[in-house]
């Protein structure tokens, strides 16, 4: 883990862990791609029950995140995002690593992501556990208006 990297979970909407989150957005997602969500869309997802958001932090200042919906003992990684500045450092595999082990804490049984197939974070998905389970053909269109294959991976939490 990185000195000074600090993880903290929310729920319930916390307005400043949904401002954190949005202060990396941009910065994370590659605007060809058309992957960052907007504030509304972050927002509303967290007013969900059973949806956590876990903020990386270094000296107080935002440098990622991972957003998790749950519903009954499955879970789905919706977001997992970076500061490119901070790419390599270890911070995706620990914010990966604090959902897994929160969705344990919550009894969830499995965590299902999907990820467009050319996105390097494939490579830590598979390293973490994660199972391919299948891909689908064209799924999403960047601001391009390419289209990219997803690759849908499942964890079984073992508990």
């Amino acid at each position: 883990m990185i000195a000074g990297l600090a993880l903290a979970l929310y729920e319930n909407g916390d307005r400043l862990a949904v401002a954190d989150a949005m202060a990396v957005m941009p910065r994370a997602f590659d605007p060809a791609f058309g992957e960052a969500w907007t504030t509304a869309q972050l927002t509303g997802i967290m007013s969900m029950p059973g949806t956590w958001l876990t903020i990386a932090r270094i000296d107080a200042a935002p440098i990622g995140f991972a957003l998790v919906r749950s519903v009954l003992d499955e879970c789905e990684l919706l977001l997992l995002a970076v500061d490119p500045a901070w790419g390599g450092k270890g911070v995706g595999t620990s914010l990966l690593q604090h959902s897994i082990n929160a969705a344990k804490q919550r009894r969830i049984t499995s965590m299902n992501l999907e990820v467009r197939a050319t996105n390097k974070a494939v490579i830590l998905y598979e390293k973490m556990g994660f199972e391919f389970v299948y891909r689908r053909p064209g799924y999403y269109r960047g601001n391009d208006n390419q289209l990219y294959d997803a690759l849908s991976f499942r964890k079984d939490m073992n508990l």
